[in-house]
């Protein structure tokens, strides 16, 4: 999602437009557009990717105005429809407000239920739309939508950051854990909020700082201010420095690249493998590979040919798509392949599905004489409770099956995962603490607010 407050001239949909394709990697099922024109909110979304939702017409449509928030969607299989596209638009009582919202509320059904026998009634089955009937019914009570939003996330519990537009401001907040990334730049004098920093650089801004756990940041004529809830043990998705994050975004004060490369070191510390070449698998395992080749010796090549106009297998929906686009995104390169020792490094297991298919045609088709597979994350055995798409712990190749068992599955010689002590390493300066619940099972925040551990 990506926020702009813009200074008079700059037209913000064209801006916004820009800065959506720099968070493209983070949803690509739904993609939309809300600007500010003068105090009227008007809006685009569809279901699709940025360049499926948007064209010219439409950008031009939308001209105009300064101010907009816009959001790339993803949405579970079931949840896949329209209505849940976001930003979400409504008027209430104090007028129009515009929300941008990435999270998983643990609360969400039981809020929906007490706010339905209210006399609320939803459209979607979207958390942004319980927030905002949330905010629609505290706001009446408060002097402004800040003083609303504070009184709101106290009733929220899980991990959510949100951007929040109206005719006359835009409101970010972080949750108090800081569990989802929120970051701000700035454009010029404009002021700009995103899920992730490659969002400025698509447009030429810059990256000024992470929006605080607990922090509630508005931005309006009078330039920016913010004010706080308590902020808890933070948080922070580990699973962001492994795959979710783009390479050249800054969370928290740490590179995402250096964390991945950093990963790949200590991979090399951790197995030292006597090998002809590093490979890494595209695109979230470059970096990996080449910490592991440059920690080790071992020369690094390129093994694969990726199609670029092919979305992220990991977030496909259902198991069928993503197995067709394993094999219409990546072709493995025989010259580099055949009768060589290869260590191929990949981010993450998850399902499988992508390692299998990428083991079996290095082994089968290209003549690899051994095929050693590291893994730059520990073993995913435990579903994620906080929005990643892994609700069903039976999916999980590491919670039904022993590293040897996995290795034997997957058809490579040797496997291998990186330590929990080493990942927590990689994130080099980061300012926060993490939840790598998928890892260890250690959840930071239930329902009640407290750990649980399974």
């Amino acid at each position: 999602m990506v926020g702009l407050w813009g200074q008079e001239g700059l037209d913000a949909a064209e801006v916004l437009y820009l800065a959506m394709y720099g968070v493209q990697h983070r949803g690509q099922q739904s993609a939309g557009l809300a600007i500010n024109d003068k105090g009227r909110i008007v809006y685009h979304k569809e279901l699709g990717l940025l360049s499926e939702v948007f064209n010219d017409v439409v950008v031009q449509h939308l001209n105009g105005a300064r101010a907009g928030v816009a959001q790339c969607g993803q949405h579970i299989a079931s949840e896949n429809l329209r209505e849940n596209a976001l930003p979400l638009v409504l008027r209430y009582t104090k007028g129009q407000m515009a929300i941008t919202y990435s999270g998983s509320l643990l609360n969400g059904r039981e809020l929906r239920m007490a706010l339905e026998k209210s006399g609320f009634m939803f459209q979607s089955t979207s958390d942004a739309e319980i927030i905002a009937q949330l905010l629609s019914r505290e706001r009446v009570k408060c002097h402004s939508i800040e003083d609303a939003l504070k009184r709101v996330m106290k009733q929220l519990v899980g991990p959510y950051s949100l951007l929040i537009m109206t005719p006359n401001k835009l409101v970010a907040a972080r949750d108090p854990r800081g569990m989802k990334p929120l970051v701000l730049g700035k454009l010029g004098d404009s002021y700009m909020f995103a899920s992730e920093s490659s969002a400025f650089d698509t447009v030429g801004g810059t990256l000024v700082r992470d929006v605080v756990p607990g922090e509630i940041a508005v931005v309006d004529d009078n330039g920016l201010r913010s004010s706080f809830i308590n902020a808890e043990d933070t948080a922070m998705c580990i699973f962001e420095f492994v795959y979710t994050a783009r390479t050249d975004s800054i969370i928290d004060g740490a590179c995402v690249y250096d964390a991945r490369f950093e990963a790949g070191k200590i991979l090399a510390a951790e197995y030292p493998l006597d090998a002809d070449i590093v490979i890494g698998a595209p695109d979230s395992g470059l970096p990996a590979a080449f910490g592991y080749a440059h920690a080790s010796g071992i020369p690094y090549a390129e093994g694969f040919h990726k199609n670029r106009y092919i979305g992220r297998t990991f977030i496909q929906p259902l198991q069928t798509t993503r197995e067709l686009a394993v094999s219409l995104k990546l072709n493995s390169m025989r010259s580099r392949i055949e009768g060589k020792r290869v260590i191929l490094v990949d981010d993450s297991i998850v399902r499988g599905t992508t390692t299998k298919k990428i083991v079996t045609m290095m082994k089968e088709r290209d003549g690899a004489k051994e095929v050693h597979l590291l893994i730059a994350s520990p073993p995913v055995k435990y579903s994620c409770r906080y929005g990643v798409d892994t609700t069903n712990k039976d999916m999980l190749m590491a919670s039904r099956l022993s590293v040897d068992e996995i290795c034997k599955e997957l058809g490579a010689d040797s496997l291998g995962f990186l330590s929990e002590e080493g990942l927590m390493r990689t994130p080099i300066g980061a300012k926060c603490g993490f939840c790598a619940a998928c890892f260890d099972g250690k959840y930071p925040v239930e329902k009640n607010g407290g750990a649980v551990y399974e």
